[in-house]
């Protein structure tokens, strides 16, 4: 089984420099590239120096994380892709878990290792940790970590699983599925684009698991910190996004109405804060949203109308009035 490991990466020269280490010594299965999008730094001369053995994909701009990786791997041949953020530190034997996988379980076309935080290797890390959920509203959650509460690792989560999405920040796929469903939405730019990549795989009945043999270190936050008033916005406008192309279409304006108003009272809450450039954040990503509305509307799946795409209703419910902190205590 083929494998390509691809490290997106812009300006990241010093990212490169510290954990490119770890994915040439442990990975030595897999044909390594680097997809730049047009950095202006010195990476690619960094990256022929040091790093001869990595392969280097230039794009031609800097489309983003869906338009970047999609620009990246149209050409690429191998059987698996693994998508790999820059600043990961991988582990030794990590692709064995990943590859037993695919090559014993032919409906999956998605999996996602263990990510555990490169600052706190003892605790999960945001973006993914043991893979992830979404509630009735679009809300994303994992298993081991619930809004802003980061779980410990003590093995809860040593399994192999069925999960909903797995993390951008370590996405393995089956390149004849990603060619298939067409890549990333390349209007999400940025944020959640994986979440509506694994919805749509679901739609086409494929499976998407989580190994938890395979472990890697994530920093997290290193090209956009997760308090950034620009994630916000592509937070809140991409899940909006996400649920109108996905949701069966009977159900699809009622949930994107609540969720709206949910938005709202997020909204409300950054405004009271005295976070006003959250606040404005929200505010663009609906405008944005209602200006984008017909186009979305055109990219749905019908396909989704059999999928149960939601474990629990509402994960903020039970987060923020429950106060139910913990993967198993939500579920």
């Amino acid at each position: 089984m083929k494998v390509a490991v691809v490290i997106l990466n812009w300006n990241g020269k010093d990212l490169l420099r510290q954990f490119l280490p770890s994915v040439t010594q442990f990975s030595t299965e897999a044909n390594i590239y680097v997809a730049d999008n047009a950095s202006t730094d010195d990476s690619i001369e960094f990256l022929r120096n040091n790093f001869p053995e990595v392969k280097i994909i230039q794009n031609k701009e800097n489309g983003g994380y869906a338009k970047g990786y999609n620009d990246a791997l149209k050409h690429l041949s191998e059987e698996i892709l693994i998508l790999l953020n820059s600043d990961i530190e991988v582990t030794k034997n990590w692709l064995q878990p990943i590859l037993e996988t695919f090559s014993k379980q032919s409906k999956t076309a998605v999996a996602q290792p263990k990510i555990l935080d490169y600052k706190k290797k003892d605790h999960f890390e945001y973006a993914g940790a043991a893979g992830g959920f979404i509630d009735k509203f679009g809300y994303p959650f994992c298993r081991g970590r619930i809004f802003d509460t980061i779980e410990k690792d003590f093995g809860q989560f040593n399994d192999d699983a069925e999960i909903f999405w797995a993390s951008g920040a370590c996405l393995a796929i089956r390149n004849e599925v990603f060619k298939e469903i067409g890549g990333f939405d390349e209007d999400f730019f940025a944020h959640q684009e994986e979440i509506d990549l694994c919805w749509r795989i679901k739609n086409f009945d494929y499976d998407i698991k989580y190994t938890g043999n395979s472990v890697v270190y994530h920093v997290g936050g290193a090209t956009l910190d997760k308090m950034n008033p620009k994630k916000t916005y592509y937070n809140f406008r991409n899940s909006l996004f996400m649920l109108v192309k996905n949701l069966p279409k009977k159900e699809m304006r009622k949930i994107v109405f609540q969720r709206m108003i949910l938005d709202g009272i997020a909204g409300l809450k950054f405004l009271i804060q005295g976070d006003y450039k959250h606040f404005i954040s929200v505010l663009k990503a609906h405008a944005h949203f209602y200006a984008n509305f017909s186009k979305m509307s055109r990219k749905r799946i019908e396909k989704s109308s059999n999928i149960q795409y939601f474990e629990i209703k509402s994960v903020v419910f039970k987060y923020f009035v429950l106060r139910k902190k913990t993967f198993k205590n939500i579920m």
